[in-house]
């Protein structure tokens, strides 16, 4: 019986999983705003295409902006199955191992 319970939590845990990834978005999102701010005393960072930034700054705001996005991804993802797992008893996760 634990064995069917396992194979439908993922599926239940979709949508719950969707809405903790846009506010784990929003929040990495506002984080890296307020980064860039400590980091360059400006409002936006550069963008790739944007003509009148240099290699090192656009690179620096990417791999700022990747290192913020994945830690919250993770935060945000861990948090969930562990809340997932205190209220069911079941890892929502279908097998061990990295994401996708």
């Amino acid at each position: 019986m634990a064995k069917k319970k396992k194979q439908k939590l993922p599926l239940a845990y979709q949508p719950v999983g969707w809405a903790l990834g846009w506010a784990g978005g929003w929040l990495a999102g506002l984080a890296f705003r307020k980064t860039w701010m400590a980091i360059r005393h400006e409002e936006d960072a550069p963008d790739a295409l944007d003509p009148d930034r240099g290699w090192g700054e656009i690179l620096l705001a990417a791999a700022v902006q990747g290192a913020i996005f994945a830690a919250v991804r993770s935060a945000v993802d861990r948090g969930g199955a562990k809340a997932i797992e205190r209220s069911t008893g079941v890892w929502p996760a279908g097998q061990k191992g990295g994401r996708d």
